[in-house]
């Protein structure tokens, strides 16, 4: 190093006003350790985390007309960077840390800021998940699981790895280019690729701001800039970062078996939903069976969250019921009923094939608490996006076999968008037979024509002031009027009248039904 030099995230030092004083005639220090008090005289850690993420800034400086429009909306909505940077906090200590271990520009630690505006739970129409947005395919591609139990897009820590990997690989297959490297990121390598030889072939210029690329990517890259602009002079544009000390805030603790994450909040003295802020890789009510076998923990919690697990059995971790298998069960629905997979109930009960036989008992992972404890899982998540009250009528919709979204969307007149963010999905997620899905109608004198085809008697909400809800039915084989209002506790007179069904005795596989339910009062049904 040279002497005066600083590093990335250490800031020079003003020299103290020298006071006068009798001379002291000390014995000579090796020439190391006079350097090594030389430097640490004239370099310190900056204390607060946005001064050491501007002094490694390289790719600011850039004059555009969309960096200037970015940098305008972003100063008018200081409460929105006051949203992003309390989000950030616990994460962005650590992303910095590697962004400098792999000597990348700065501004990349605020890429999340673009990408999820570190909404460590963000999932966007295009199927993309966690602080870095990655679509599945990619997200495989550069090593993150994704299964029932866990999904690695979403886990900070890999989710950071995986980020990085990524843009280095952009950085080298666009010659050294971080610009076409961020953009790549958001639209695709071939995206920006195939912009680059298009502009190459007409003599024109390639850095990406002469490049024609989508819409939002050309957007992308000077949001990052300005966020970026904002961060190094922010009392230039009028706003202010809280400051957020530079030391890190999370580390990772090796588990090494799957534990019940209320199990391990109870050992660290956290609160549970603390547990999934800052391990939202976690789709369930503990962590993958098949790993990964770590958990991000406060710094200061983690040496006695260590000694508490360390003293406790291992078999312990993880609760487990026994459950008699009765006529008509089947692997799939004994997981339905206890939260889990086939697979795991196989893997633990050693079971080869999906036979089993009545009589016998399975030992299944069950969780400690309540599943409404669990408020952060994936499926409270989803409960609380489909309980919001929004404008309209609400139809509870149970998916048939060969349903998309892009049909059912069609068949009550609402948008795939709208269907799609009503129920925490993307328009391209694939649907499953069973699944409950919200649709919230809104008719009018127009629309009431177009209800009329999906409801003949023209019942619009009969039921709008009770616990009763509207829920459409594919009828299948072996499906009479009786068995499906029995099952669904209604009416056949009920039945009939909803659907004109009067003069009809039998039903046809693949007829839609109308029905008013009480939820209240079903089992599992809707």
């Amino acid at each position: 190093m040279t002497l005066g030099a600083c590093q990335p995230g250490q800031t020079a030092l003003k020299p103290e006003p020298v006071e006068t004083a009798p001379v002291v005639v000390e014995k000579p220090r090796p020439a190391w350790e006079r350097l090594a008090v030389a430097e640490r005289q004239i370099c310190a850690e900056p204390e607060d985390l946005w001064i050491r993420l501007r002094e490694g800034f390289t790719l600011i400086g850039k004059s555009d007309d969309r960096i200037e429009a970015e940098l305008k909306w972003f100063a008018r909505h200081q409460a929105y960077l006051d949203r992003v940077a309390e989000r950030a906090q616990p994460y962005l200590h650590m992303i910095i840390e590697e962004v400098e271990r792999r000597g990348m520009p700065s501004e990349i630690a605020l890429l999340p800021v673009v990408e999820s505006a570190f909404q460590p739970f963000a999932y966007s129409h295009g199927r993309a998940a966690g602080l870095w947005q990655f679509v599945p395919g990619t997200g495989r591609r550069f090593g993150l699981r994704q299964s029932w139990w866990y999904d690695g897009r979403r886990d900070v820590h890999e989710a950071t790895r995986a980020a990085l990997d990524y843009l280095q690989y952009l950085h080298r297959h666009f010659d050294g280019d971080w610009l076409l490297a961020l953009a790549a990121y958001n639209s695709g390598e071939g995206t920006v690729a195939k912009a680059v030889r298009r502009n190459k072939s007409r003599g024109k210029p390639t850095d990406f701001f002469s490049l024609d690329l989508p819409r939002e990517t050309e957007g992308y890259v000077p949001k990052l800039l300005a966020i970026s602009m904002l961060v190094d002079a922010p009392e230039l544009y009028e706003v202010a970062f809280k400051p957020i000390a530079n030391e890190p805030v999370l580390a990772r603790v090796e588990v090494d078996s799957q534990i019940d994450l209320d199990l391990a909040a109870e050992l660290a003295g956290i609160e549970l939903e603390d547990i999934y802020w800052y391990n939202p890789g976690f789709n369930r009510w503990a962590t993958d069976p098949d790993g990964p076998h770590h958990l991000l923990l406060p710094v200061e919690l983690v040496e006695g969250f260590r000694e508490r697990l360390a003293e406790y059995p291992r078999d312990k971790r993880i609760h487990w019921a026994r459950h008699t298998i009765r006529n008509g069960d089947s692997l799939g629905l004994i997981a339905e009923r206890y939260r889990t997979t086939t697979a795991l109930i196989k893997k633990v009960n050693r079971l080869r094939g999906n036979g089993i036989r009545a009589g016998r008992t399975l030992i299944i992972p069950v969780a400690r608490k309540d599943l409404s404890r669990y408020r952060l899982s994936a499926d409270n998540r989803l409960k609380r996006q489909q309980q919001r009250e929004r404008d309209g009528v609400k139809v509870m919709y149970r998916v048939q076999n060969g349903d998309t979204l892009w049909e059912i969307a069609r068949r009550y007149q609402v948008g795939i968008q709208s269907l799609a963010k009503w129920n925490g999905m993307a328009p391209r997620d694939t649907l499953r037979p069973g699944q409950t899905l919200v649709i919230w109608t809104r008719p009018g004198e127009r629309e009431s024509e177009q209800l009329s085809e999906l409801n003949p008697a023209n019942f619009v909400h009969p039921y709008a002031d009770t616990t009763r809800r509207r829920i459409g039915y594919t009828v299948r084989n072996g499906d009479s009027l009786a068995r499906i209002a029995e099952r669904f506790r209604v009416s056949v007179a009920n039945l009939k009248r909803w659907n004109r069904l009067q003069d009809k005795k039998y039903l046809q596989p693949g007829q839609h039904l109308t029905m008013y339910v009480d939820v209240t009062r079903q089992s599992g049904s809707i």
